[in-house]
């Protein structure tokens, strides 16, 4: 088990287990919809599946223009009640179909509300690959068009995902197990 950090992290997706499914996912991504592919990839946690992802499309024959969003969720406490843009993309999407990227697929309030904002828009279509898909936690009947893994539940580090800023740099998708002795 690695430490880092002082803290025990037990791999959940190695990095070879997460290079494959990207390629698997880019794949499937080239199937279409890819009429002027327009990439979003949303931040922070998808930096690093999303640069992934989209070297993997690029290796079977995809050419997307990739654009970035960062969205937050807000509300009192612990309690999110909505979502708001921090930085908003810079491209039109009209007529155009999208792919969101994002790391995690939760509650699937913050992926519909990019969804609906791009469909407003008026993107000709809205697909979303995540690289865990945690059906457990989810508050909406979203779901992702390409999912790298199911994930238990579990809160999950690595591979851009980060608890306190900490562990986004790792290789592989992980869970604290506790502190290292």
């Amino acid at each position: 088990m690695p430490v880092v950090r002082g803290k025990n992290i037990d791999p959940l997706y190695s990095a070879e287990m997460i290079a494959v499914r990207n390629v698997e996912m880019a794949e499937q991504i080239a199937k279409g919809p890819i009429n002027d592919l327009l990439v979003i990839a949303v931040l922070k946690g998808s930096f690093i599946f999303a640069a992934d992802l989209i070297r993997a499309m690029h290796t079977v024959g995809l050419a997307p223009e990739v654009e970035f969003i960062t969205l937050s969720s807000y509300g009192t406490g612990t309690v999110s009640q909505g979502v708001k843009i921090i930085k908003d993309i810079d491209s039109d999407v009209h007529g155009r179909d999208v792919l969101l990227i994002d790391d995690i697929l939760e509650s699937g309030r913050t992926l519909r509300f990019a969804k609906e904002l791009m469909l407003e828009r008026g993107a000709k279509s809205v697909t979303i690959a995540v690289l865990l898909d945690k059906k457990v936690k989810r508050q909406t009947d979203l779901e992702a068009d390409y999912v790298g893994f199911e994930c238990p539940d579990y809160f999950v580090v690595g591979y851009g995902m980060d608890v306190a800023y900490a562990f986004r740099e790792l290789p592989f998708v992980g869970v604290v197990t506790g502190d290292a002795e």
